[in-house]
């Protein structure tokens, strides 16, 4: 299973929430990660997130992506990190700081 932001959500990812922009971290998460993610839980699948071909991923949107995952839609840190792949060839540092929200959620419950 794959999720391409650049295609399947948007080239120019921006905001944490809606309300501060379109094509936020929320809505991603939403319509589009959740969905899959569980899918990939309930079939013990991978899911392979590819991070490149944006404009630019920023703090806010990653963070309320996939921090959000944990912290608001109350997902098993284990099972997160168990099922996601992170792709960049452009960026490395995205997989990083997208691990860093993920363990900051964790440790915030």
């Amino acid at each position: 299973m794959k999720i391409k932001i650049a295609t399947d959500f948007s080239r120019m990812p921006a905001a944490r929430l809606p309300e501060e922009g379109d094509f936020s971290g929320q809505e991603f998460r939403q319509k589009i990660l959740l969905p899959k993610i569980k899918e990939a839980i309930e079939k013990n699948e991978r899911l392979e997130i590819d991070l490149d071909g944006t404009a630019g991923l920023g703090t806010s949107f990653l963070e309320e992506s996939f921090g959000g995952l944990i912290r608001v839609n109350n997902l098993d840190y284990q099972t997160v990190i168990n099922t996601l792949d992170f792709v960049s060839i452009e960026d490395k540092d995205y997989i990083e700081e997208i691990k860093d929200y993920l363990k900051d959620a964790k440790n915030a419950q």
